[in-house]
């Protein structure tokens, strides 16, 4: 028989969110439950950018990522929250009383007096470069979990988002040398990160797309074609890293009855869907004014916990107290 948890607090999505929202449960008294698709805390940063510098996390000047996450997951585990992970939230209920029932993907029921989502993009996969994917995990890599593993090499980062202009940042430290090559003349990424990319030494050739990729079991050389140039640019490579962006998909929570907005869920002042005893928090919500900042998303957490809090108990005030109180 399918194994049951009960719990106050259901929390879909171990992010950086979802993490704070755990040790904000807790700090009400909840106990909680995180379901993730990933095997770890920590969502995407985990996932796609654990030795990426954040900066835009309050009285934070710079931390890497696993730093973030490792820092979130102790200020949660002071409250022994339960981590299901490497499963997914597949199918949502409601008992007579109106408690929440969530199926998981392996069989597991998460009965729940409230859910909160938290589950960023939902789940993503990356655009893949059209050229050269037969030499995937052979030099070719979409993500960077592990920084040391491209020292002395020669590089090449193909995109013009935040996560292109970061990794050749971090990478021309260790590594023999860096290419970026990005198909327009401007970036998408911050103007700030364009900036430091320009003076840093690091060889820029825009206007242009990865026409071949070619090696002898691994890659060696990038052919790169550039607008108005006839004859392609060969490069000497041994890693190339394609961060061309991702797609996401909301997966089983669109058969959840949630008021969508394209890719994400709708919320009110109260982070609470259009479904009793659901809310949502992060950059996976929508609503007029919404900003999707990660600093933003701890608040939106906050906010749903304690409205979960007093839909639970309406005995309780909706103010929880500050963490100094006492």
């Amino acid at each position: 028989m399918a194994e049951t948890v009960t719990t106050d607090i259901l929390i879909v999505g171990a992010g950086p969110v979802g993490l704070f929202g755990a040790y904000t449960a807790g700090f009400r008294g909840l106990s909680t439950v995180l379901v993730d698709g990933l095997p770890q805390c920590g969502g995407q940063i985990t996932a796609l950018y654990p030795e990426k510098e954040i900066r835009d996390i309050a009285s934070v000047p710079a931390a890497r990522g696993r730093e973030v996450v490792a820092a979130l997951k102790a200020q949660a585990d002071a409250f022994d929250p339960t981590y299901l992970l490497g499963r997914e939230a597949v199918t949502l209920a409601h008992t007579d009383e109106g408690r929440a029932v969530v199926t998981l993907s392996d069989g597991t029921v998460v009965d729940a007096g409230a859910v909160i989502v938290t589950a960023g993009i939902g789940t993503f996969t990356p655009r893949t470069l059209p050229a050269g994917e037969e030499f995937l995990d052979r030099g070719l890599s979409y993500f960077v979990p592990d920084p040391n593993e491209h020292t002395g090499r020669d590089v090449l980062v193909v995109g013009g988002g935040d996560s292109a202009v970061d990794w050749a940042l971090a990478l021309r430290e260790i590594a023999r040398s860096v290419t970026v090559v990005h198909r327009r003349s401007t970036f998408r990424a911050h103007a700030a990160s364009v900036q430091e990319l320009k003076t840093s030494g690091v060889e820029i050739i825009t206007d242009a797309q990865v026409a071949a990729l070619l090696g002898n079991g691994t890659v060696s050389q990038a052919h790169v074609r550039v607008d108005g140039q006839d004859d392609h640019r060969v490069l000497d490579v041994d890693s190339v890293i394609a961060a061309l962006g991702f797609i996401s998909n909301l997966g089983p929570l669109t058969t959840w009855g949630m008021e969508l907005d394209r890719r994400t869920i709708v919320v009110d002042t109260r982070m609470q869907t259009n479904v009793p005893r659901v809310y949502a928090a992060g950059d996976i919500t929508s609503y007029t004014g919404k900003v999707r900042l990660m600093s933003v998303g701890f608040g939106e957490v906050a906010t749903a916990v304690n409205n979960a809090a007093v839909v639970l108990d309406p005995g309780l005030t909706l103010f929880p107290g500050h963490s100094t109180d006492g």
